[in-house]
């Protein structure tokens, strides 16, 4: 027994001793450490001062006629793209031009097999915008970089370090005095910020990571960006919302960079101050929407009711709509319901598809007349194959629910049909949960439909609300409140219908052209006073 715990008595000895070794050693190997840190983070410092230094003699050999005057350089390697995010670009590029003459600008774009002047020929085409002077284009070699298809794993993380390479490619092709992100790609500002020696602003048309993308993963929901694979385990759940946490964090380090930033809506204000957290420098900044097409078009006047209880869904809100059959009894005028929008996923058509399909259950009662009169219009874009095949797939679920003889796919139609059809509409419909925005929806209102968007994101907040205290259109958050809602705009009296249109009308005029540039420059002026008159 007492050689037992002599043993033990010198086992632990031997331990103790093992574990004062380990501290001494790790010890010993703190200050070599510490003296290492330092003289790295010297050299680091010192390197950063290198690349600064060789910049700003970069930026003062600027060439050209432009050479001598401030520049102010957008970021915005889609340029020759036909979106909003675009209409943007250029309405903020033509404000400028207009009202600071001394100072040359710039754009970084990733387009090729194209020259500046056909992009700003596509710029007119598009958008009916023209620049007033010849504007620079900077053109960059690996836009692949920030292409989502590039990354099929963790595609935040690759597009936001391959956009950091692509503005490298830009600042050392040229180095501007303001430096203007246009399309959200936030890790660009700390290097035009710390190594281009540049002031920076940004205009965020959408959060690259948001709260709510947290708690979707976070409630394991099965949504358009969250695999069933991922949403079906905990542990990956897990370790995604961990990954999306440590990229919000990255995200807000880079995006309180910007001396500046707009943002479009008031949706995306919330998620950038709860990211980004710089309150004293950010403000909303409306996008400008192409509504005075619609707004020169005259709103018609519906037809009266027929008083009789029995005809009077048969002759409810006479508008110009298609001509259809009713059985052999004669003809009679259809309402019809149309959604604009890319047959992407997020956009969910098959909500759409759904509800309609509850609206002819509830007409039901009206017999064959009150299906025949009704319609829905899906009007939208396929980009690719993948949108292709979900339009087949929505095709399938309006078979499968018998609604197919009453929903038309109207693909990549050209604007005057996209015109016509929405001044034709009754109901303008919007199923997207979350839009930051929501150009459609101003269309519909300016169009003079009566909107039916989603409780969400940009419509409910800044679109669709009450002007001078009168109604603007309809809100709706699942199959059975859209159903409810198109019932109620097709019950209301036509007087009353017009009323709603006129306002929806009056109250989208805040998202023309001429008010978005007027608010880009009145946000921007703190950051362009210094630069010339």
């Amino acid at each position: 027994m007492e050689g037992d715990d002599h043993h033990h008595h010198d086992h632990s000895h031997h331990l103790s001793m093992c574990s004062c070794d380990i501290i001494r050693l790790l010890w010993s190997l703190l200050l070599p450490c510490i003296y290492l840190s330092l003289v790295l983070s010297l050299l680091l410092g010192l390197v950063v001062l290198g690349i600064r230094a060789w910049l700003q003699g970069r930026r003062g050999a600027r060439g050209g006629p432009d050479g001598k005057k401030p520049m102010v350089a957008f970021f915005h390697p889609y340029c020759n793209g036909g979106g909003g995010g675009e209409r943007v670009l250029w309405c903020a590029l033509r404000a400028l031009q207009n009202r600071y003459p001394g100072v040359a600008f710039a754009v970084y774009t990733g387009d090729q097999g194209v020259t500046g002047e056909q992009i700003l020929e596509g710029a007119r085409q598009r958008f009916n915008i023209v620049l007033p002077r010849p504007i620079t284009f900077v053109f960059l070699s690996h836009r692949a970089m920030v292409e989502a298809g590039s990354y099929p794993h963790f595609t935040l993380l690759g597009q936001s370090l391959g956009s950091v390479f692509l503005g490298w490619e830009a600042l050392t092709s040229l180095v501007p005095d303001v430096y203007v992100d246009s399309m959200g790609y936030a890790f660009t500002m700390p290097l035009f910020r710390y190594l281009g020696g540049c002031m920076v602003a940004s205009y965020v048309h959408y959060p690259t990571v948001s709260t709510d993308m947290l708690s979707v993963v976070r409630d394991r929901n099965p949504r358009f960006n969250n695999a069933d694979y991922i949403s079906a385990n905990p542990v990956l759940s897990a370790v995604k919302v961990l990954y999306y946490c440590l990229f919000a964090l990255l995200y807000g380090l880079a995006g309180g960079c910007s001396h500046l930033v707009m943002v479009n809506s008031t949706w995306t204000l919330g998620h950038i101050l709860a990211l980004w957290r710089a309150p004293d420098r950010t403000s909303v900044v409306y996008p400008p929407c192409d509504v005075r097409s619609f707004l020169e078009l005259p709103l018609e006047e519906e037809e009266p009711e027929e008083e009789e209880e029995e005809e009077g869904w048969e002759e409810l809100g006479q508008e110009t709509g298609s001509v259809v059959g009713s059985g052999g009894t004669g003809i009679k005028k259809c309402h019809s319901i149309v959604s604009v929008g890319q047959f992407r996923p997020e956009k969910d058509h098959q909500l759409q598809i759904r509800a309609f399909r509850k609206l002819l259950d509830r007409k039901e009662a009206e017999g064959p007349e009150g299906r025949e009169s009704l319609k829905l219009v899906l009007i939208g874009g396929c980009r690719n194959e993948e949108d292709e095949d979900r339009v087949l797939m929505l095709r399938g679920l309006c078979m499968e629910l018998g609604v197919a003889d009453r929903v038309e796919f109207r693909l990549n139609v050209p604007y005057e049909e996209l015109q016509k059809e929405l001044v034709s509409a009754t109901i303008g419909l919007h199923t997207m949960w979350n839009e930051h925005f929501g150009i459609g929806v101003v269309e519909c209102m300016a169009a003079g439909t009566i909107i039916l968007a989603h409780k969400s994101g940009g419509p409910m907040l800044d679109i669709v609300v009450p002007h001078h205290g009168a109604q603007t259109g309809f809100l709706a958050d699942s199959d059975d409140s859209y159903a409810a809602a198109m019932e109620t705009i097709l019950a209301l009296p036509a007087a009353e219908r017009l009323e709603m249109r006129r306002n929806a009308r009056l109250s989208v005029e805040r998202f023309s052209d001429r008010e978005f540039e007027s608010c880009f420059l009145s946000a921007t002026e703190p950051l362009m006073a210094g630069l010339g008159p």
